[in-house]
């Protein structure tokens, strides 16, 4: 029987988005619209360098997966999350957040102790986010965090493909991907971002397993770092190599969607831009609650677009949960 819609697995990192200026960028060294892995003395010299902005910054649980698993439960699907935490407050408070979004998890025994993973979201002028992720405890996440029994009754697995950095990550990657395979539940996986697809382009092939998944979620830079090609015919023959279905977000252009027979062309809905943080992540969870709820991916396709163009007009990767009322309302006319 099935019990959740989704079940997710990703690193757990506490987000602080801070706005900044490119010239701040280039001060800090920073690589402007990437995730950069970083350790926790990098991490604390760029916290020491916006000292001054820490006043006006927002927290929040993070981690790519957790964004999109938490965005399809506020759309109503029921949910749970793997991942790891420490016994320290940033793991109390990543936890707390998971529950107030309706998020099921792993963690109902006492937690190592260590330091719980965070991210410094640097937010620029274009919307455009740089990511530095200390991973923390996050780094050893492995099988032991896996819940086969969540797994094999969920319709979705879904993976981040930021796992691949972590070798015990890659390989709990790889392991829930065949509990569910076994069970007949659908896989899904995210590229998450260009610097994995170029540097660890082996290790996401082994979590995409010989026979691809059922769903691929990317954005076009990714896909085409992929595909080593400019040329958008080659670009999705080599994503139907690895996967029965994808979605390419192509920003303020919509999206593409091949469903396993026909490619859709997503249109966008023009907003302001205002940060570009968790537009991937909400588009993928708001695709996943759409299939969920009974409807083909071309809806789902066009509902994710219109809930990623919601994100991307406001500052934080979140929605709250009256605006995925009101969101799904919109789209599918619910009250």
């Amino acid at each position: 029987m099935t019990t959740y819609k989704l079940y997710g697995l990703g690193n757990a990192l506490v987000d602080t988005e801070i706005q900044v200026e490119d010239q701040e960028l280039l001060e800090m060294g920073v690589e402007k619209g990437l995730m950069t892995l970083v350790d926790e003395e990098r991490q604390q010299q760029l916290s020491e360098h916006l000292q001054g902005h820490l006043v006006t910054a927002s927290r929040a649980s993070g981690g790519s997966a957790a964004n999109t698993v938490i965005a399809a439960a506020r759309f109503g699907a029921p949910t749970f999350y793997s991942c790891k935490v420490a016994n320290d407050d940033n793991g109390d408070f990543y936890l707390r957040d998971l529950e107030a979004a309706g998020v099921e998890h792993n963690w109902q025994s006492p937690r190592e102790a260590g330091i719980t993973g965070s991210c410094l979201v640097l937010i620029s002028p274009d919307a455009e986010r740089s990511m530095n992720s200390f991973l923390g405890i996050s780094e050893s996440m492995s099988s032991e965090q896996l819940v086969p029994e969540a797994i094999e009754s969920s319709e979705y697995l879904y993976i981040e493909g930021y796992l691949v950095t972590s070798p015990s990550g890659r390989a709990a990657a790889v392991q829930a991907r065949e509990t569910a395979e076994a069970a007949g539940v659908k896989t899904a996986l995210s590229f998450s971002d260009p610097g994995m697809v170029e540097f660890f382009k082996d290790g996401l092939q082994e979590m995409l397993g010989q026979q691809g998944v059922d769903l691929l979620f990317c954005n076009e830079v990714e896909a085409r770092t992929w595909s080593r090609s400019d040329n958008l015919d080659d670009t999705v023959a080599a994503l139907k190599q690895v996967a029965r279905s994808f979605a390419i977000t192509l920003g303020a252009r919509g999206a593409l969607v091949f469903d396993g027979e026909q490619l859709h062309e997503i249109e966008s809905h023009p907003v302001q831009a205002v940060d570009s943080n968790g537009a991937g992540d909400m588009f993928a969870g708001a695709f996943l609650y759409a299939l969920g709820a009974g409807h083909d991916h071309a809806k789902a396709g066009r509902f994710a677009s219109l809930a990623a163009a919601r994100i991307v007009s406001r500052f934080g990767p979140r929605l709250s949960a009256s605006e995925h009322d009101q969101v799904r309302a919109e789209f599918f006319g619910e009250k």
